[in-house]
């Protein structure tokens, strides 16, 4: 038996999670850089460097933000710490040995004492007491002569025979620790196969990287090293398991960088006694070599590993040997993330951050808008708003088609009701679009049958006369026809000015969002109308409505007005209908094609590009076509021209700004529609 499932549901109270933020969210967002730089991949970029708000008003960092935390964490670690504490620790714990030395050298001096005070001690006792008494005088005066500085203090115990084994046991043990902090600090990965490294680790520690350094010489020589073979005989080193010889000597170049950076962080006498004291307790001069040679080897291979990298701490608190281990590991790592997310140039490049160190570091939030970000690209492409074409991303047909619609939307939610309009009539008769409603057939209408009303009224006549049954006769009272709507076709080219004022008065985008939200506009509502682009500024050019997406302005001087005119009227006598010119610009015009077909500028415009100008508005007249302006910004100049022009054409000015450019538009399209559907 199967048992349903079984739903609750409450009203929503805002606490709940809305729908996931998906990639027409994104497209709204990104919209207005799209649409100015034409760029989806710059456009990307930005929204990766800014970041953005989810459905759920959750905010996504972007990288800039990220940054700014990295450098945050860093400088909270500078702030707080201080290096000299690599030796402090050390030190006392020497100091605290040395002390427990001596307590064991006054006790045995004061036993020899008692041992010579005894009257009844023969001969051999006061020569052993004698002998105990010289003895604990000499290693009392070793222990005073021991050096100041860490690495010699070490070099002295160390040839030096302990009276107490307490102290003797705690020095052995703290140079164990040592060493196993100094392999930890260079080869931070191998912790696990050196753990309390001996002579035999060391050696074949020596080996090891003997043989790397033999196989970066091989590689060096044009032949491919045996790594599986390395791997085989060394792989106890590194727990990581790396799969290529790269990947071992990148983690390896990272880890011997952090421990040159620690040096470069010390003062010169800190790091003098650093290196002594890992020469002293590694011992084997050719593990140093090596290891030198090594360091030598990856720094070549790895210029940008941070080898020169220098930390400034100035803070309170010091650092023991491990915690500065660890600390250099934290900043070298954080150097690391920032040099990533500084070279991301697109969100696919995020995918290879590791979330992992990015949680670590920055927390969970970071490495969450992370993973967002890096998924931006792909989303778009999985929508179909995006694709990849010679290696560049653009825009579908879909993502134009969407892009227009956010700009479309955008504006009409300005527009008050009464203003809005579609493309209806109240007449009915012979067309070509249905307008999905029926009438009785009549005699000389079309006979467009809707099949399924005419059927329903011979079933339900015959039911009514019959009974239901079939076959189902129909008689000429059962015809019902669909109606269709009268269609008006107007023809209109966009001519939009992408002279370099345009930009520099912030005009620029205003207008390319309304040619945008036109073309989805005359697509989405009006699709028998033509629309063609023209734009201009030194020269006009003819543009797909398609290619809208991409245009830019012009860094040229001039407002070619007349070449524009000229290719929209040649557009314009193929098309049918009622034609228009729709021209948005902030300038008078300041330029011309000679007679050669150069174009001519000058500032103030010259009579000679004024008459050209208006030649071709009269041409534009004589061929019905009808001419609406929409200035933004308008001066005296631009003003006493456009009055000429209207004049002259019988066409419509409109003075706007970039805030009500898109309303003048819009409404004047519609009411143009709707005042050819009345004139029929």
């Amino acid at each position: 038996m199967m048992v349903g499932q079984r739903y609750r549901y409450s009203r929503w109270d805002g606490t709940q999670k809305g729908f996931d933020f998906d990639a027409f969210d994104l497209m709204g967002q990104m919209a207005d850089d799209l649409m100015y730089h034409g760029d989806p991949t710059a456009a990307l970029r930005r929204m990766m460097q800014e970041g953005f708000e989810d459905r759920d008003g959750q905010q996504i960092d972007g990288l800039r933000e990220m940054l700014r935390q990295l450098r945050a964490e860093r400088q909270e670690r500078l702030e707080n710490y201080d290096l000299g504490g690599v030796y402090d620790e050390i030190n006392s714990e020497l100091n605290e040995l040395i002390d427990t030395e001596r307590q064991g050298l006054d006790d045995r001096s004061a036993l020899a004492d008692m041992q010579l005070g005894d009257p009844d001690a023969g001969d051999g006792d006061r020569r052993n007491a004698e002998l105990a008494k010289e003895t604990t005088a000499t290693k009392a005066m070793q222990l005073d002569m021991l050096p100041p500085d860490l690495a010699g203090k070490v070099r002295g115990l160390q040839n030096y025979e302990f009276e107490s084994n307490e102290a003797q046991q705690r020095f052995e043990e703290l140079l164990d620790q040592l060493r196993q902090e100094l392999v930890d600090q260079q080869f931070s990965s191998m912790s696990e196969a050196m753990s309390n490294p001996n002579a035999e680790d060391l050696a074949r520690m020596k080996d090891m990287m003997a043989e790397l350094n033999r196989m970066l010489e091989e590689r060096a020589n044009g032949n491919e090293p045996d790594f599986d073979a390395f791997m085989e005989n060394y792989g106890d080193f590194f727990p990581n398991n790396p799969e290529t010889l790269d990947e071992l000597l990148e983690d390896m170049a990272r880890q011997m960088a952090a421990m040159q950076a620690m040096l470069n962080s010390m003062t010169p006498e800190q790091r003098q006694q650093l290196m002594e004291l890992s020469n002293q307790l590694l011992e084997d001069m050719d593990l140093n070599f090596e290891a030198s040679r090594l360091g030598q080897n990856l720094q070549e291979m790895f210029p940008d590993a941070g080898w020169q990298q220098s930390y400034d701490f100035s803070g309170f608190d010091p650092l023991g040997f491990a915690d500065a281990s660890s600390m250099m590991r934290e900043l070298g790592e954080l150097d690391q993330l920032e040099q990533f997310l500084q070279s991301a140039n697109s969100p696919q490049a995020l995918a290879e951050a590791d979330m992992e160190q990015v949680r670590r570091l920055l927390g969970d939030q970071a490495a969450d808008s992370l993973d967002r970000l890096s998924d931006l690209t792909d989303m778009m492409e999985r929508q179909g708003l995006l694709h990849t074409k010679e290696g560049r991303l653009e825009l579908t047909p879909k993502g134009l088609r969407r892009l227009g619609q956010q700009a479309l939307g955008e504006l009409f939610k300005r527009l008050s009701p009464d203003k809005l309009g579609k493309h209806d009539m109240d007449a009915t008769g012979i067309g070509h679009e249905r307008n999905y409603s029926t009438k009785p057939y009549e005699f000389g209408d079309p006979f467009n049958l809707n099949i399924e009303r005419t059927v329903g009224n011979a079933i339900r006549r015959q039911g009514a006369q019959e009974g239901i049954g079939t076959p189902v006769r129909l008689t000429p009272d059962d015809f019902e026809i669909e109606r269709t709507e009268k269609q008006v076709r107007s023809s209109t080219v966009l001519m939009l000015d992408l002279s370099l004022s345009m930009p520099m008065r912030d005009n620029f985008l205003p207008a390319k969002k309304v040619a945008i939200a036109l073309h989805a506009l005359i697509s989405s509502q009006f699709p028998r109308d033509y629309l063609g682009v023209v734009t201009f500024s030194e020269t006009a050019m003819q543009l797909k409505p398609s290619d809208l997406p991409e245009v830019s302005w012009d860094f040229v001087y001039g407002t070619n007005m007349q070449h524009g005119f000229m290719l929209s009227r040649r557009m314009l006598a193929k098309e049918t209908g009622t034609k228009q010119i729709i021209m948005i610009t902030d300038g008078e015009p300041t330029a011309h094609l000679n007679d050669d077909g150069s174009p001519f500028f000058s500032y103030p415009p010259t009579r000679e590009t004024v008459n050209r100008t208006m030649a071709e508005v009269v041409r534009c007249t004589r061929a019905g076509i009808t001419i609406n302006t929409f200035m933004l910004d308008p001066d005296s100049g631009l003003r006493g021209f456009v009055e000429r022009l209207t004049e002259l054409n019988k066409g419509r000015a409109f003075y706007t700004n970039t805030e009500n450019l898109g309303d003048y538009v819009l409404v004047d399209f519609i009411e143009h529609k709707r005042s050819m559907v009345r004139g029929r």
